[in-house]
């Protein structure tokens, strides 16, 4: 397995999770690495990346409520979510790539944050 995410589950609305997604070494030092979400009946969206040098990048409806992270000791990426929303309830998926291409998807990590 490439890519192991963890760290889903149920939350009320205003509350934080995180996720991670730990990688082997020769992705997470060459890769971009982040998260993207997929709700009920929705496409698959991103949610937010990292690059190998620490560039971060966020969807519009997460900025300010959501920070992704790398541990390099750990070769793991974090998606830390705060001020959680009903909206931002789907499976979220891992992955590595580099820009817009994605090699490898983690498996999915399911949030649900109620009203």
């Amino acid at each position: 397995v490439q890519l192991q995410a963890s760290g889903g589950g149920l939350v009320q609305a205003g509350g934080s999770l995180r996720l991670s997604c730990a990688a082997s070494k020769s992705i997470f030092s060459t890769k971009d690495m982040g998260w993207y979400r997929q709700a009920p009946g929705k496409q698959r969206e991103l949610v937010a990346a990292i690059t190998s040098g620490g560039i971060a990048n966020y969807a519009d409806s997460v900025k300010g409520r959501f920070t992704i992270s790398r541990d390099s000791a750990k070769n793991t990426v974090y998606l830390q979510m705060n001020s959680l929303k009903p909206e931002d309830t789907g499976v979220y998926y891992c992955y590595s790539g580099l820009r817009s291409y994605v090699g490898a998807w983690g498996q999915g990590t399911l949030v649900t944050v109620s009203s």
